[in-house]
């Protein structure tokens, strides 16, 4: 299928450019959290109702890799290449180990369980960022119970496992991605449909959180997962498929997708493949600059 993208900028053409959109698999619920391992070659991301994982190999075979997946949704790698995932159904934080264990990394802030961990990045350091906002505690993304805190926060897990609560003031922390230089970190609000910018200080803390950018649109479409390239262009999903914005904050264009799109990540040799989770299927385009590498 062919790419119907909406440009505003110039520059739009540059980044994404107008290749074909190819449908990779369908038949799915609702997926989410795709994460590409840029030396094995593989691709991992969720299916978040039927509460199963599944990878692409590299010659483009899809198995179920995880069942249950405890409702799974975002997914990254550390710097040692390890799979680090946050479950909506057991509000964890949990990283894969090479031996196919799984090693629990946040449940609870305080003597109150989280809310259902999103989305998770990882900075150079180690140091693991998460958002947790309500989503996983509703029927089909997740398992409808009670909220015990009364906020939705944004939090960092330090490499001696301690959990430190960076912000507090979102309606619906979700997508996150840092800038090149991992200066600033990029939180948006599904909710109130922006994009906020904060300073990360030496110890990791932030500061700031002035609003960034506006997502707009009237078609179908939520403020959810977002990545950088190797040019700091920001991508995030929204009205219509995946806004396009330059390092400054300008609209470039949107990469319309054939269905809701609520998360993508960059892979393939030269990491210029944009792997789009939207709804039931798995779609891939290529783009003109390249993604950046998780480790």
């Amino acid at each position: 299928m062919s790419i119907s993208a909406r440009a505003r900028h110039s520059g739009f053409d540059d980044v994404v450019g107008n290749a074909s959109m190819e449908r990779l698999a369908t038949g799915y619920s609702f997926i989410e959290g795709p994460v590409w391992h840029p030396y094995e070659k593989w691709l991992v991301f969720s299916d978040i109702p039927e509460s199963r994982m599944y990878r692409r190999s590299p010659s483009g075979e899809i198995e179920l890799f995880r069942e249950p997946s405890h409702k799974a949704n975002g997914n990254t790698l550390d710097r040692r290449g390890r799979l680090v995932t946050c479950e909506h159904a057991t509000s964890r934080v949990t990283r894969a180990e090479p031996d196919g264990t799984v090693t629990v990394l946040a449940t609870h802030y305080g003597d109150k369980e989280l809310n259902s961990p999103n989305d998770v990045v990882v900075a150079t350091g180690g140091a693991i960022y998460f958002t947790d906002p309500g989503f996983g505690r509703v029927e089909f993304y997740g398992v409808p119970r009670q909220q015990e805190l009364s906020f939705q926060g944004v939090y960092r897990i330090d490499g001696d496992g301690a959990l430190t609560l960076l912000a507090d003031d979102f309606a619906q922390p979700n997508g996150l991605c840092f800038s090149l230089d991992e200066s600033r970190l990029f939180i948006n609000d599904t909710e109130r449909g922006h994009i906020r910018v904060f300073r990360v200080e030496t110890n990791g803390d932030l500061n700031g959180g002035a609003v960034w950018a506006v997502i707009e649109g009237t078609e179908p479409g939520s403020t959810d997962g977002m990545k950088i390239d190797s040019r700091g262009n920001l991508y995030c999903t929204g009205p219509g498929g995946i806004h396009v914005f330059d390092a400054s904050g300008e609209l470039l264009g949107v990469i319309a997708t054939p269905e809701d799109c609520a998360n993508f990540t960059f892979g393939d040799e030269d990491l210029r493949s944009l792997y789009i989770a939207a709804s039931t299927s798995l779609y891939r385009l290529r783009v003109r600059v390249p993604g950046l590498r998780l480790f």
